[in-house]
């Protein structure tokens, strides 16, 4: 079966941490996440490796650890989006800053092809107390951090609005500056 076929219908989420928070070191936090998502009752298809990159945002931030996993579940999109919200809030993360460092950030890149609330990437979200859902993730395509570990998982997944694949996305993506993949991590 090819990765394509095995993307459809499923759900990418992209994991990250860069702080150390109750579950422990970064990289612990990321395979704890990973149960708590099978807990959750997601069903874990496919998951990536695991890259160091550059973070975003406010300088001197300690480094990410990223990956992306591919799931198949029978939540609604708001339903996981407040499953993964939780698990977040279990794992140490509060709100803070835009852009800082992070306990855990679990973020669906992309729900079963869907396109909601999409208005073009990299278009600033609104800045409300509850923010809307937006799929696919709005920022996926300019993310080194998100598309190296997306490849691992669904190499010809294409994106729902400009379906581009993610191998094309890859080789259009800026691989310096923030954001950028600085090595695998075992």
């Amino acid at each position: 079966m090819s990765p394509q076929s095995v993307a459809q219908g499923k759900v990418l989420i992209g994991l990250g941490a860069n702080y150390p928070g109750p579950w422990g070191t970064p990289k612990k936090t990321l395979r704890r996440a990973l149960s708590e998502l099978e807990r959750a009752g997601l069903s874990l298809q496919a998951i990536s490796e695991l890259y160091q990159t550059a973070a975003m945002g406010q300088p001197r931030q300690p480094p990410y650890l990223n990956a992306v996993v591919l799931v198949s579940t029978s939540l609604p999109a708001l339903a996981l989006l407040r499953v993964l919200k939780q698990i977040e809030m279990r794992a140490g993360r509060r709100g803070g800053s835009p852009w800082g460092q992070r306990t855990l950030d679990l973020d669906i890149i992309d729900y079963k092809g869907m396109s909601v609330n999409w208005s073009g990437p990299g278009k600033a979200i609104p800045s409300r107390r509850v923010r809307p859902l937006v799929l696919p993730h709005p920022g996926l395509d300019q993310r080194a951090f998100v598309l190296r570990p997306l490849l691992d998982v669904a190499p010809n997944w294409r994106h729902p609005v400009s379906k581009l694949s993610a191998s094309e996305l890859w080789r259009r993506v800026p691989k310096q500056g923030q954001g950028r993949v600085l090595k695998r991590v075992s």
